[in-house]
């Protein structure tokens, strides 16, 4: 990676041009790959061992700042792909400026290094709002708060006014780390955490759920987690087991369970009495589930993968069917920035025929007078409500049950948590229920 003749003069200046190519290199990384900003740049700290966490949290928070707000600095300024120049330095300003960091030598000395005027430094610091600070930078581009997320997101959308710009806002914050307790006291964990220097903010909305704060965190140095007590677990994915309410004496199964999030909480909501059979095509994420469920010391989680087309457990035997489906994950991208530029959202009909298919198969495991839930971490119709009216239109012998949003209260066929509604990502649920034939 070159600079395109940029002079650093004094040794902060260097430094911050050395952060400047790091972070490009990173940066444009993740755009040609489509590969995850979290795993490309967990590989970079892992082959370079010399920053020290200084180093590390500068090169970290600007490199995801540029995400959130690449929908704006890719109009403010051309930057190229190639080699790092002035431009490059002020989209970094930019950044740095919309995110309100605090590491300001370093700010100062890519806007030294950029010629960027010291009054237009100055202005942008004192704006009250990130609209009102990217116009500083503007000239005469015309920004507005839908630009931060894609056009072909909003495409598929019918948000009022006020809704679009809730969720614009709430996409430009990080969220919480949300976790649950699980197999101990609430209360003896959320002392544990504290004892140990967790700043804990305990959930309104469900018993075992907490906020963990912002700041990263050694998990492993936690003995709750270590322990199999404390499970990673963003509030809207609670929802999905909240809703689900399974029972003691029920046999549930979760079909596309990944590394077992979803299961583990269905199993921690009735203290491990019942069986539960967790399903996925990705073996690598069942081993996963077997480990954490050993740690949690739960016995009744069977793993049963999907080898082939053919349903893999008995039909009409479950009282409980959770399809937690492959995704868009736009209800994610709060979380997880990058994927807004990096995801594809063209071939929604090919996803959209995925879902409905896997739901359609789920659905033979339900028997009479059972539960099939549907979920996505998507907040697109197409792949929610969509896909629901289709298969009910298939699917006669199954009825919506309406459900309580937990977060409204508003009693819903079919429930969408947006992420401003409680400080989460975005989720989509909703409940059928079997019908039991008549005589």
């Amino acid at each position: 990676m070159t600079s395109s003749a940029l002079i650093a003069d004094s040794g902060i200046q260097k430094r911050a041009l050395s952060y400047a190519i790091t972070i490009h290199k990173l940066f444009f990384d993740v755009m040609e790959s489509k590969q995850p900003a979290d795993n490309i740049l967990a590989n970079y700290f892992r082959e370079n061992k010399k920053h020290g966490s200084k180093d590390r949290r500068i090169i970290r928070e600007t490199f995801f700042g540029l995400f959130r707000w690449w929908g704006w600095i890719h109009q403010l300024q051309p930057t190229s792909q190639q080699e790092v120049d002035s431009n490059w330095l002020k989209a970094l300003v930019q950044t740095a400026s919309f995110e309100q960091h605090a590491w300001l030598p370093i700010i100062n000395a890519w806007a030294e290094v950029s010629a960027l005027p010291d009054s237009t430094l100055e202005k942008a610091r004192i704006q009250d709002s990130p609209l009102s600070c990217a116009n500083v930078f503007a000239d005469n581009n015309e920004l507005h708060l839908n630009q931060l997320l894609p056009e072909s997101f909003w495409q598929h959308l019918e948000y009022s006014t006020e809704q679009s710009e809730l969720l614009a806002n709430i996409m430009q914050t990080r969220p919480p780390i949300w976790a649950r307790s699980q197999g101990i006291n609430h209360q003896q964990a959320v002392d544990s955490l504290i004892s140990e220097g967790v700043d804990i903010i305990d959930c309104q909305y469900f018993a075992n759920a907490l906020s963990l704060g912002e700041k990263s965190l050694n998990l492993t140095q936690l003995t709750t987690y270590k322990q199999g007590k404390l499970e990673i677990q963003d509030l809207a994915s609670q929802v999905i087991g909240e809703i689900c309410q399974p029972k003691p004496n029920e046999l549930w199964w979760d079909t596309c369970s990944g590394a077992g999030g979803k299961a583990l909480q269905l199993q921690s909501l009735r203290n491990d009495k019942g069986k539960l059979v967790a399903s996925d095509i990705r073996l690598n994420a069942l081993s996963e589930l077997k480990k954490r469920a050993n740690k949690a010391k739960f016995k009744n989680i069977k793993v049963m993968p999907w080898v082939s087309e053919t349903l893999p457990v008995s039909s009409r035997s479950f009282d409980g069917v959770l399809v937690d489906a492959p995704c868009s994950c736009t209800g994610t991208w709060r979380r997880n920035p990058d994927m807004r530029w990096t995801d594809d959202l063209s071939n929604l009909d090919e996803i959209t025929g995925l879902q409905l298919d896997i739901l359609t198969r789920s659905a033979e495991a339900v028997k009479q007078g059972g539960k099939l839930v549907y979920a996505t971490c998507s907040l697109l119709p197409q792949e929610n409500e969509q896909v629901i009216k289709a298969f009910l239109e298939q699917s006669p012998e199954f009825e919506l049950i309406p459900i309580v949003h937990p977060f409204t209260q508003a009693e819903q066929d079919m429930v969408t948590i947006m992420p401003y509604e409680a400080n989460s990502d975005g989720m989509f649920v909703v409940v059928m229920k079997r019908q039991t034939e008549k005589a």
